[in-house]
């Protein structure tokens, strides 16, 4: 496909941006490939500055959802922005979406807006620590939950994409309370609490790891990590800035039925301006200022535009058929499987919900150290090949496809058609 704005673009952006991208992963470096710049999207497709059409299966890293320039959400937003884009004070949109998001999830009575997931996750962290009083967090190996310094201990996302060593400029005194384990073992979870009784003020997952790829809880993780924390009086995380309202309207705890204390959101809830969020019981919430001791603030928090995105995005959300989704997602993750296995390479596709990634491997992906152990050559060569083809994935195998309810049976077909052409 014809690239050649894009490629101009990059190369002046380089002399003004460092790499040339706002967020790492976006340089496309790991694939050994140019970034495309996109000049419009609608639906489930992407439109570069060069004119070319693209199939997108990644949805703005997740935020997407109802698919790019919903109609409802692009009213909303207008009709929000000719009120004023900011107030510094308090709107009726911020309330209204509180609202929608405490129905939503079964553990969550009081949330505070913030501006980014990684926002939510540093926030979630201090008010953990300020509400227990311990200064311990454990972490999972190749989980991302931003970067904020604490988290970025064996990190995975763009971290892991560029394979970046240690956490330079985090100092080590940052990172000395953070415990890390291998995600779905709960054994080794359980062995950090029996070293560090009392002093572990909370546990931060993703229920379903986006981060390292898609990787699945083992049955009982979620359940074993539940219990751990009740028992310790730790406080258990749940990450649901990509999950929450994609693997259900109740995010990963109404589809596992695992309550946890706190939850982080961002992408969807902000209908693809920025936002995040964390909540939790009245009780623990109210420990934030100014109702309690916990600081944390943002000039533009709560910002009437983002919410206003937010809120029609979760209200079309609320009618939307789930199920259906999901097993159009699942054909299509099936179609792809046979296509590639019959091309003689070994793959696996996990995949729930609108979410899937592809590794190439015949070994059962349970772990970050799994994911690491996949052929990244084989992984760079399909991305090129179905990117040349006009269909736009996640340019790592760190990261994971998000579809939306947007896409069409023929954006299906025009992906496992440009499958059926790759070679290997």
């Amino acid at each position: 496909m014809n690239c050649q704005r894009s490629a101009e673009l990059f190369a002046e952006a380089q002399e003004l941006i460092p790499g040339g991208v706002n967020s790492p992963v976006r340089a496309c470096r790991n694939v050994h490939a140019d970034p495309l710049f996109i000049a419009s999207a609608k639906g489930s497709h992407l439109t570069t500055v060069d004119g070319e059409d693209y199939v997108d299966f990644l949805g703005s890293w997740g935020p997407m959802l109802v698919g790019h320039a919903h109609p409802d959400v692009t009213r909303a937003i207008q009709q929000a922005a000719l009120a004023g884009t900011s107030y510094g004070a308090p709107c009726q949109a911020e309330v209204e979406l509180a609202r929608e998001v405490c129905a939503a999830l079964p553990s969550v009575e009081m949330v505070r807006m913030v501006n980014s997931g990684t926002e939510a996750t540093m926030s979630a962290l201090r008010l953990a620590r300020g509400y227990t009083g311990r200064d311990k967090l454990v972490k999972f190996i190749g989980g991302y939950h931003g970067h904020g310094d604490a988290f970025l201990a064996s990190a995975g996302s763009g971290v892991a994409t560029f394979s970046i060593p240690g956490t330079p400029g985090v100092p080590a005194s940052t990172v000395k309370d953070t415990l890390l384990a291998p995600y779905n073992d709960i054994e080794a979870v359980r062995e950090l609490f029996r070293r560090n009784p009392e002093q572990i003020a909370a546990v931060f997952v993703e229920p379903v790891a986006g981060n390292m790829g898609l990787v699945l809880p083992q049955p009982g993780f979620l359940n074993g990590l539940r219990e751990l924390c009740t028992r310790y009086g730790t406080l258990l995380v749940f990450d649901e800035v990509i999950t929450g309202f994609r693997l259900s309207y109740g995010g990963a705890q109404g589809r596992f039925g695992v309550l946890p204390d706190l939850t982080t959101f961002g992408k969807i809830i902000g209908g693809g301006l920025p936002v995040g969020a964390y909540g939790g019981s009245s009780d623990i919430m109210s420990h934030v200022a100014p109702q309690g001791e916990v600081y944390q603030a943002g000039t533009l928090s709560g910002n009437p535009l983002a919410m206003a995105a937010g809120l029609a995005t979760l209200r079309i959300l609320k009618n939307a058929d789930y199920d259906a989704l999901e097993k159009r997602v699942h054909r299509f993750v099936m179609d792809l499987d046979e296509i590639l296995r019959n091309k003689g390479v070994s793959v696996q596709i996990p995949h729930i919900a609108s979410l899937f990634s592809i590794y190439f491997t015949e070994a059962p992906i349970i772990d970050f150290s799994n994911v690491q152990t996949t052929n990244q050559a084989l992984f760079e060569s399909f991305y090129k090949q179905m990117r040349e083809q006009g269909i736009f994935m996640a340019p790592s195998a760190f990261e994971a496809n998000m579809l939306s309810f947007a896409h069409t049976d023929d954006d299906f077909e025009r992906a496992l058609d440009a499958a059926l052409r790759v070679k290997f």
